[in-house]
This record gives structure tokens, sequence and C-alpha cells, in this order.
């Protein structure tokens, strides 16, 4: 049964990894570049500290610590422990990968870091923004984060179950980080004023 997921996971990698054209190799590129979201996440933070005014530090403290959790899980607790290779560093898959200006990354793919961040990004948002700005879901997992995970398949980073399971944690987290900031919010701060 793991051989059969293992072969669906490299058949709809190579699927995805194959579709290519100069216009998707430079988009793709820039959705998978850290930096060109800041505007967004710039946006996200300041919507969220002014529908939280009374507990704007709490936000400013839980963003940080919400990337932190994504990030260091993804590795500490996946890469570092499956060692699954990168596609574009699967010797089995050599000639097969295309890669866009030649970068790779490091040797282990599984979990996608960028998934799991902009996953516990969207549904962290999300939980925070929700009664204030409707419809936001959508546009937040669809327009950001599955854009995310869906272009380092492209790129040919990461297959599509690290892209998955680094979704489910990513979301994971963001749900449960929100649920401490709920926590300290409503219960431990009202109580200490």
């Amino acid at each position: 049964m793991i051989d059969f997921l293992v072969r669906c996971d490299i058949d709809l990698f190579l699927l995805i990894n194959g579709w290519r054209s100069a216009w998707a190799d430079v988009f793709f590129w820039w959705v998978s570049d850290k930096y060109i979201w800041a505007p967004f996440y710039a946006l996200l933070l300041f919507l969220m500290v002014r529908k939280n005014m009374k507990y704007w530090w709490l936000v400013l403290l839980m963003v940080p610590l919400l990337v932190t959790l994504t990030d260091q899980s993804s590795v500490q607790l996946f890469k570092n422990v499956f060692h699954r290779f990168r596609p574009c560093h699967n010797p089995e898959l050599e000639g097969l990968v295309q890669i866009v200006n030649g970068k790779c990354g490091g040797s282990w793919g599984f979990v996608s870091s960028h998934a799991a961040n902009a996953f516990g990004v969207a549904m962290f948002s999300w939980l925070m923004l929700r009664k204030h700005i409707k419809y936001m879901f959508w546009p937040l997992l669809i327009g950001y984060a599955a854009l995310i995970a869906y272009s380092r398949v492209y790129l040919g980073v990461h297959y599509p179950a690290d892209v998955s399971v680094g979704a489910i944690l990513g979301m994971l987290l963001g749900f449960g980080v929100y649920k401490l900031f709920e926590f300290l919010s409503t219960r431990v701060l009202v109580k200490s004023n």
C-alpha cells in the first residue's frame, strides 16, 4: 500500500512538474518567493491588530510564534526525521525533474515549510478576521496558501504529499495558536484586569 501511495505521489509530481511554460516559470518562481508576499502579510497583520486593538500586543506575539512553530516543526519533526529526498535531489528521478533558475533547496523535502507556513498563516488570519471580513476563507486558502503549495511542486522542490502534509500541519498549528490567543485574551488577561 505504501509503495502504491509513493508511486501515485511521484506520478502526480511528474505531471505537475512536467507542465512547463515560460510565463509559468516566472509566475511560480515569484509566487514561491517569501518576500513578494510582505505587503500582503503587512495588510493581514494591520487588519488583525485593528480588529483586536485591546490586545494588539498579543497579536504581535502570536504571529511570530505561529511562524516559528510551523517553520521549525516542519524541519525538526519531519525533514530531519523522515529524510525523504526532494524530487530535485532524488537520484531515481534524475533527468526527469525540471527546476527553475537552478534552485533546489536542501536535501530533504518532507514536509514543505513553505506550505506549513502559508497554511498556518491562512488559518490563523481567517480565524482572527472571520467575524469582521466575510468570505475570506477561500481567498486565503486558494488564492494564497494553495497557490504557494502548488508552486513548490511546479518548481520541482516538493512532492504533492510534502505540501499536503505541510498544509495539514500548518492548519493545525494555525488553529492551535488561535486557540492560545483566544484563551489568553478571554480568560487569562481578562481575569488579571
